[in-house]
């Protein structure tokens, strides 16, 4: 019971955090998009930018070091979960978009391009996990 309630507390916030965004800023929170913005340098918005990942990370790393607990422990190691988050982060680069732009605000809006880019992202993430899993057994 208590994973559904931190599930529904975590959805709220997502929730929360992205209409924030896109009331006072304007912008859909596609974190790929934001930092790929960031990392270009092509943006003159690297500030609001910067400070959206300095948030992110940060209160990641609060939560992390107050309540351990509530993160999963992985069995894999740290190398191959970064290797793992840059080959997603490339490929929503190059996808125009990301879970957190699509699925999280392209659907909210009703948006037929984010639910289809949505399902893809859950079809082809089902896939690979399926084949790692019997394939490697990782």
């Amino acid at each position: 019971m208590e994973s559904i309630v931190m599930a529904l507390v975590g959805g709220m916030v997502i929730g929360l955090a992205s209409s924030l965004m896109l009331i006072f800023n304007g912008r859909v929170t596609g974190i790929s998009g934001i930092a790929n913005g960031f990392l270009s340098f092509v943006s003159g918005e690297r500030l609001w930018r910067g400070a959206f990942l300095l948030g992110l990370i940060g209160g990641g790393a609060i939560v992390a070091i107050n309540q351990p607990q509530l993160f999963q422990q992985t069995e894999r190691s740290l190398s191959v979960t970064i290797l793992a988050g840059l080959f997603v982060g490339f490929g929503t680069v190059m996808g125009s978009g990301c879970t957190s732009g699509h699925g999280v605000c392209g659907i909210s809006r009703l948006s037929i391009r984010s639910l289809a880019a949505t399902a893809v992202f859950m079809a082809v993430g089902i896939l690979i996990a399926t084949l790692f899993k019997n394939l490697v057994g990782a």
